[in-house]
């Protein structure tokens, strides 16, 4: 047995990138903790000895190989971070764990789960006792050492027991107020930062885009790109993708070209938009921006196609006269705005979720969240956060006093971007995607009477009329020989 005295703070189990610095972390905040790793077929084996003798080494970090002297080593009710791949991993570790805990232990996945596996989770571990929390962490190995956002939600009474850690080792805002806070029930955490990292995909894509724009239309030199993004980071765009971006820009490799133009153009992606999109569908949200950004992942793939297709249609691009400051000032409009109508398609989805699966979240406390530690953390979250918290709380973050008037100042140079880019026949699918979910937004009408008369008369679907009330429902024998039978009306 170990001395209670000798008992750890805080468990981790996951050596690979993200837990060894979060148990650096906690270590350097002052906490004990117990690490594990799990030795499976594939999995190498010394890593935690190698960690325990290596970067933990004269720190307040324990070592174990056997999971039951691992989780004896922790002081009650134990807290248990896990950090291992997410899907089954996590549901095997689980069951590996069981039989070690005591009523009232707390498991923290930290890893991208799917918010319906943290859901099933949840409900598991309160039938055995214990108690779950789906963390969403996002900062990746720089924030997981220094200071991440962290995303909590699952067991509410497991909050006061695990936010001390937890807070500790997050990011501080600029006010000083850690970008951790309790996020809600069930798998809301794992939500929350799924539609964090779908935002992700949607800011990467669209820097990329602006980034195009200037290299191929303006001809700009990496150099000359990288201060544009620099001068745009001492703004409203202020943020770390826009930070590292111009750091890319002048980066050289050790033969002492620019890294960025030896990189090829096929991009990965790891799930976490594509749940995004999925998720947005089943809540019948759209979600254009992101999902063109996914989509357009998924076209980059495709690099042997695209190489083929070029050599089949030319592009002709046209020889339209610019003036190169006038259109980096179109670029940044066009970036800004987009910006907004992602991280406005984002919260949008947030407030669905939340309606549907009764999870009460703080749009204003997830905007803050945000703000440091995180991928997409940049100026205007504060802006997003204080326009939730107005006692004139508008139905869509792009109707917000604040932001209405950010539009109305872009969308000269926004649209002028997006023309001027199909014009000379270059792709900018997230611009446009973001610029006709503006339009369709504000158009008190649209094409969609026609979709309905289509299903209706192919499918018996029915239809709505301007000159009746709403929710009433008609069917029209368009053909003249059709019964009076209708479909039900529902909407998936």
């Amino acid at each position: 047995m170990i001395n209670p005295q000798q008992k750890s703070d805080i468990g981790l189990i996951g050596l690979a990138v993200m837990g060894e610095n979060l148990a650096l972390n906690m270590a350097g905040k002052g906490w004990n903790v117990s690490v594990y790793n799990r030795t499976l077929p594939g999995v190498e084996e010394g890593v935690v000895e190698r960690f325990v003798n290596g970067r933990a080494k004269n720190k307040s970090i324990t070592g174990f190989t056997d999971i039951a002297a691992f989780v004896e080593s922790i002081q009650f009710p134990r807290k248990i971070m896990m950090m291992v791949r997410a899907g089954n991993p996590v549901d095997q570790l689980m069951e590996q764990l069981f039989p070690y805990l005591s009523p009232g232990d707390i498991l923290i996945d930290g890893g991208n789960s799917n918010y319906e596996d943290t859901n099933r989770r949840v409900v598991l571990a309160e039938s055995k006792g214990f108690r779950f929390v789906g963390a969403g962490v996002s900062g990746g190995e720089e924030g997981a050492l220094n200071g991440a956002s962290i995303m909590p939600g699952g067991s509410e009474s497991a909050w006061e027991e695990v936010r001390l850690v937890l807070q500790s080792i997050a990011a501080k805002a600029e006010d000083g107020s850690p970008c951790c806070q309790w996020v809600g029930p069930a798998g809301s955490g794992h939500f929350v930062k799924m539609i964090h990292n779908g935002i992700e995909y949607g800011d990467m894509q669209l820097i990329s885009e602006s980034y195009w724009v200037m290299k191929k239309l303006l001809n700009l030199s990496n150099q000359e790109m990288s201060a544009v993004f620099s001068e745009w980071n001492e703004g409203k765009l202020r943020s770390y993708l826009i930070e590292i971006t111009a750091r890319i820009l002048q980066h050289r490799d050790k033969d002492g070209g620019y890294l960025i133009d030896k990189i090829l153009d096929t991009a990965g992606q790891k799930g976490t938009g594509k749940w995004s999109v999925i998720n947005a569908m089943e809540l019948g949200m759209p979600l254009g921006l992101i999902a063109t950004a996914v989509f357009e992942r998924s076209l980059s793939a495709q690099k042997d196609l695209r190489v083929e297709a070029s050599g089949t249609f030319k592009a002709r691009p046209s020889e339209v006269a610019y003036n190169r400051p006038e259109l980096v000032n179109d670029i940044y409009a066009a970036l800004y705005a987009s910006k907004l109508v992602s991280y406005a398609q984002g919260f949008a989805v947030l407030q669905q979720a939340s309606d549907n699966f009764g999870w009460n979240l703080d749009l204003a406390s997830i905007a803050r969240l945000w703000r440091g530690g995180c991928i997409i953390r940049s100026a205007f979250l504060n802006d997003i956060a204080a326009a939730f918290e107005t006692s004139e709380k508008s139905v869509h973050l792009l109707l917000a006093p604040y932001f209405k008037q950010e539009i109305d100042q872009l969308l000269s140079g926004w649209k002028h971007l997006v023309s001027y880019a199909m014009k000379n026949e270059l792709p900018v699918p997230a611009f446009s995607s973001a610029l006709n979910y503006f339009y369709s937004l504000i158009s008190p009408q649209l094409p969609a009477n026609m979709l309905q008369a289509q299903r209706d008369y192919f499918g018996a679907h029915t239809f709505e009329r301007v000159d009746q009330s709403r929710g009433t429902f008609f069917h029209e024998n368009w053909t003249g020989h059709g019964g009076t039978t209708k479909s039900g009306t529902y909407n998936v």
